[in-house]
């Protein structure tokens, strides 16, 4: 099966959440798609909650080194990332719609041929009007 058609993955999602001066750490091993269409690489996974609702999530890593995590769901947001960047998004929950900001610190994405797999790391700040929410780390890494 070709990429552009959709590979299964394994996908290992590490993120660690500094907010208030306290940390957590959270860690999934999933199974999930990685498709390639034209320059764009889109990653799909499905993120269980602590509901236990399912909720999908792509990855979408466009040729500009611009990221996006789509969420749908209860909870529905398109957070986006690009280095050193504030963007702007809509988080939609059964309350209303909220508007939240990402600021990239470092974004850097690595991907092989070989098995076809890679490493996308993303360092920001998460705030909600100009107030700051907390620091994240995130580390996605998958293989096909």
């Amino acid at each position: 099966m070709s990429i552009q058609q959709g590979s299964p993955a394994k996908i290992k999602l590490r993120t660690t959440v500094i907010q208030n001066n306290q940390k957590e750490e959270f860690a999934f091993d999933l199974n999930g798609q990685v498709v390639q269409m034209g320059d764009t690489l889109y990653i799909r996974y499905k993120e269980k909650q602590e509901d236990g609702e399912t909720v999908p999530v792509t990855v979408k890593i466009t040729p500009d080194s611009t990221i996006s995590i789509i969420r749908s769901g209860n909870v529905r947001m398109q957070m986006k990332f690009a280095y050193r960047k504030k963007m702007d998004t809509n988080y939609r929950t059964p309350y209303g719609i909220f508007l939240i900001s990402t600021y990239t610190e470092d974004l850097h994405v690595s991907l092989k041929d070989r098995p076809f797999s890679g490493i996308v790391t993303i360092d920001y700040g998460l705030y909600m009007k100009d107030a700051k929410v907390g620091d994240y780390h995130m580390v996605l890494e998958f293989t096909t």
